[in-house]
């Protein structure tokens, strides 16, 4: 294939992959969106494969096969409260897959064509190296870490020791030095030692975050990744790589700055902070929880209330999505509709575990698009709405963030439901919420807590209603 088809095929593929980027914006266009973005990887794979320097297409296609076959098994199995876990796991394959490719170009420098004459590497090639493998490093051990949170294999909860900012300092400088001496001399052990320091500050920068802020770590491991392809398409020549990279770690560190401004947060606070902690170490409200009287309700006393509204707003958090309760919630909200009542979704830009967590499980269950607002569309109306149904979503929905300066969430932006005249809160229990905050929601005279899981109570309250 000539050098002319090859660039060609590589600009539509990034013209289809900036496409679909645009498309997932949006909950009406994210299907066009996947669409032109697995048409883009498409061709983008195929014109890889012929270019020259492909010798081997017997491995290439077995490890296609096992990938695409663990792959295909994955995705039909995963649940969708597991999905956060699955996006962190596919962003440490991405970082691990840069570091290989690094150590198999400085060993064979002449297979991946950045030799030079006297057989060393240039050191231009020497700096896409060091920047290519240290960021996917970082990504690789950052991401399992991440996975390890949201599995709860690791306390979601914040891993701090004294001095912990002064030796990630330490480290972060130790790499770079180090980094610098392979770029000047090519050495081995420099490129070795390197990798391993950013192996170990992966794990350093991720185990203080807490629960709290995963949504945010999930979105920067993803632009993490892309910056770690984009560096070892500058060691292959493949602009390709380069192009796709770049849109992905430019779009995750977009989404990342976004999703930080929806908590009042800046990037650097969510790495440092250790935000998320033990009920017992935060004070306010959670101190004196147990000592709270709390208005109790059956999802028949919910069903009497949503029947007999002339507005209801739904929000939607994580509970939903650990009970699978969406399809009985849209079975509810359609009997709801039925009967006249104005029915609205409230989806906060961090609710779940992942960016787009609630908007996907919706859509997931063929909930209509234009039921779905956003947190700043929606806000305004509450105060009119006769009930919020809030369905698991804690910290969202925490008053104290607005009232409360000594509450660690002050100045978060939240869904104001403590402004509707009644609230149904559905929780399985009273137990603080990811952040590990205890919720004022929950004490208020207008509401009233349905214990119990999400799918049950829904499923409970639609045999009531009909």
């Amino acid at each position: 294939m000539s050098a002319n088809i090859v660039a060609l095929a590589y600009l539509t593929a990034a013209v289809l992959i900036i496409l679909a980027l645009k498309g997932l914006s949006s909950p009406e266009t994210s299907r066009r969106g996947n669409q032109f973005g697995m048409i883009g990887m498409a061709i983008a794979v195929v014109t890889t494969l012929q270019v020259s320097g492909v010798q081997n297409y017997t491995w290439i296609f077995v490890a296609a096969l096992i990938g695409g076959g663990i792959g295909t098994v994955v995705a039909r199995r995963i649940p969708m409260t597991h999905m956060p876990q699955l996006v962190a796991a596919m962003h440490s394959l991405v970082g691990l897959a840069a570091v290989l490719i690094a150590i198999a170009a400085l060993a064979n420098p002449e297979a991946y064509g950045i030799a030079t004459a006297s057989g060393g590497i240039s050191t231009a090639s020497r700096i896409e190296l060091f920047l290519g493998t240290f960021i996917g490093a970082i990504t690789f051990t950052a991401s399992i870490i991440a996975f390890g949170k949201l599995q709860g294999l690791i306390s979601g909860n914040p891993l701090t020791f004294s001095g912990q900012h002064m030796v990630n300092l330490a480290l972060g400088l130790a790499m770079f030095g180090l980094g610098t001496i392979f770029c000047l001399t090519e050495s081995w052990t420099a490129f070795l030692l390197m990798t391993a320091i950013a192996l170990l500050l992966g794990v350093l920068l991720i185990v203080p975050i807490g629960g709290a802020d995963m949504p945010v770590i999930v979105s920067m491991l993803n632009s993490y990744s892309g910056w770690a392809a984009a560096g070892i398409g500058f060691t292959l020549g493949n602009n390709m790589l380069i192009i796709a990279g770049a849109l992905v770690g430019s779009s995750g560190a977009i989404l990342s700055y976004i999703m930080c401004k929806a908590m009042n947060r800046s990037l650097f606070n969510v790495l440092l902070g250790g935000f998320g902690t033990d009920v017992s170490t935060t004070g306010g409200a959670g101190a004196s929880a147990e000592a709270r009287p709390v208005k109790t309700g059956s999802p028949e006393d919910a069903a009497f209330l949503l029947k007999n509204a002339g507005s209801v707003v739904i929000v939607p958090g994580y509970g939903l999505a650990v009970a699978r309760a969406q399809h009985a919630l849209k079975e509810m909200v359609d009997m709801l509709t039925e009967q006249g009542v104005k029915v609205r979704f409230a989806i906060h830009p961090v609710a779940g575990r992942m960016p787009g967590h609630m908007n996907v499980l919706l859509a997931e269950a063929e909930v209509s698009y234009d039921m779905v607002f956003e947190m700043d569309e929606i806000n305004p109306e509450l105060a009119d709405t006769d009930v919020a149904l809030v369905l698991g979503a804690n910290d969202i929905t925490n008053p104290s963030a607005k009232t409360d300066p000594a509450c660690p969430i002050y100045g978060m932006p939240i869904l104001e439901v403590n402004k509707a005249r009644t609230i149904i809160f559905v929780k399985r229990s009273l137990a603080a919420g990811y952040a590990g905050l205890d919720n004022d929601l929950f004490y208020m005279d207008k509401t009233m807590m349905t214990l119990g899981d999400a799918k049950k109570v829904c499923e409970s309250i639609l045999r009531a209603i009909n």
